[in-house]
């Protein structure tokens, strides 16, 4: 099969296409065709170094967290998934050393979850990373549902930053469906009409010297919930604007990995900042957002494209370096690599 791997850290260039054979599924595992590969920040940072450092925890390591495609073999003690079924991968390559960037990947079955009919491959590579990390960070306020549902959200606001984002996307469609008024600040006009296309209900442009009293205007008592992509830059907007037992759910270090916060205000309100990270959250939230993920999905929620507010750009297999750089180079929307036929 043809794989796409490395085996020191660096930049898009230690990546190779190689061919490699088709490994055979373990006790609770399964083997999954991959059609589409999803490339996330997560994915070339972990390449570059950003996670393991200098050194590999593999001899070699085929890359990308997330993707979608066919179970193709089940390994002994699999229930519940069966050859020909339909999946979406998440953390594909956490504590492994291959992820979706091949032809052929074996996973723990809990990582493989049923696509529902009528959902794209492309929609189900596009999840993982994103729409997990965006249900943690809805699922965090002191007062707020641990798990989301319609209804769940009812009478909550919801503020995304960078709602023209995978994560940010995500987050408003989730939010939206569980049924929160959804605020997202963005800095342009196109990335605007694309958080609107996600399904915001009203955008601002945090560049606006009065964006606090637009957002205040919407939602006079607060907003409840922020789903923050970068404090460092956003730290004294967010503080105007927290609702009293707010949360602010952090899930990137954009900007840098230092905030400075106002400890007044925040502590006035009884704010929390809540961080994440998929990776150390637990089994138990990684099922249950892999469970209500799938639920939106049966309700037509969280589709792809620019209709829909996140635009997709593609690669073959053999471009997946061009396909880090993208990401790397924040590209608008989601990065997709076609590995193999639909």
């Amino acid at each position: 099969m043809r794989s796409v791997v490395y085996t020191k850290p660096g930049d898009s260039s230690v990546l190779e296409l190689v061919e490699r054979d088709v490994p055979t599924p373990g006790p609770g595992e399964v083997r999954v065709r991959v059609v589409v590969s999803g490339v996330n920040p997560t994915d070339w940072k972990a390449r570059q170094g950003g996670t393991y450092g200098d050194g590999l925890p593999f001899p070699e390591i085929t890359p990308d967290q997330d993707g979608a495609g066919v179970v193709d073999a089940v390994g002994e003690g699999v229930d519940g998934l069966r050859v020909g079924d339909r999946v979406w991968l998440y953390m594909s390559a956490s504590g492994r050393p291959t992820g979706t960037a091949q032809e052929y990947t074996v996973v723990p079955a809990s990582r493989a979850v049923p696509l529902p009919d009528g959902t794209s491959f492309d929609v189900g590579a596009s999840l993982g990373v994103p729409a997990m990390t965006a249900h943690r960070a809805l699922t965090t306020h002191e007062h707020g549902p641990d798990r989301l549902a319609p209804g769940a959200l009812e009478g909550k606001t919801v503020l995304v930053a960078g709602g023209a984002g995978a994560v940010g996307h995500a987050a408003i469609q989730l939010a939206r469906w569980a049924g929160a008024t959804v605020i997202s600040t963005i800095s342009s006009e196109a990335k605007a009409a694309l958080a609107t296309a996600a399904g915001a209900h009203h955008t601002i442009d945090y560049h606006d010297d009065d964006a606090a009293e637009q957002i205040r205007r919407i939602a006079p008592d607060g907003v409840d919930i922020v789903v923050e992509v970068s404090i460092p830059q956003n730290a004294a907007l967010v503080a105007q604007v927290l609702a009293n037992h707010g949360v602010v759910s952090i899930y990137a270090n954009n900007g840098g990995d230092e905030a400075t916060l106002p400890v007044r205000p925040n502590m006035s309100i009884n704010a929390r900042y809540q961080f994440l990270l998929l990776y150390t959250i637990g089994d138990e939230s990684l099922a249950a957002a892999a469970e209500d993920v799938t639920a939106a999905l049966r309700d037509g929620v969280l589709p792809v494209g620019e209709e829909s507010g996140l635009p997709i750009t593609r690669f073959r297999l053999e471009e997946t370096a061009a396909a880090h750089d993208a990401v790397e180079g924040n590209v608008v929307g989601k990065v997709l690599i076609d590995v193999s036929d639909q």
